[in-house]
């Protein structure tokens, strides 16, 4: 069930990463509450998944793949430029995800 949480927690991560580029600097009110929300769900549910899985390994996967999806998200959503360099780099994060689980 823990990493059921941590899943909901990074897809809510991404939502509000998401929704705060849609805020207008906080000036618009629906994106301005969903970020909000979104976040404060992401770290309620982190902190259920931290009740049974090691503090290094979750915050390794959330990072990891929240940025991952978030960066996809804005070629998406955003329609962001890919270029070699975003992916290269996404990939380097990634592995570094797999390269600290593979230790813990």
């Amino acid at each position: 069930m823990s990493f059921l949480f941590l899943l909901a927690a990074i897809i809510c991560e991404v939502i509000g990463s998401s929704l705060l580029k849609m805020t207008g600097k906080f000036s618009k009110l629906v994106p301005t509450i969903g970020m909000l929300v979104s976040y404060a769900l992401a770290f309620y549910l982190l902190a259920l998944a931290l009740h049974e899985l090691p503090l290094g390994f979750s915050y390794a996967i959330w990072s990891g793949l929240g940025t991952a999806l978030t960066a996809i998200a804005g070629v998406i959503v955003y329609k962001e430029v890919v270029n070699i360099s975003k992916v290269l780099g996404l990939l380097l994060i990634i592995a570094g995800v797999v390269v600290l689980n593979i230790a813990i």
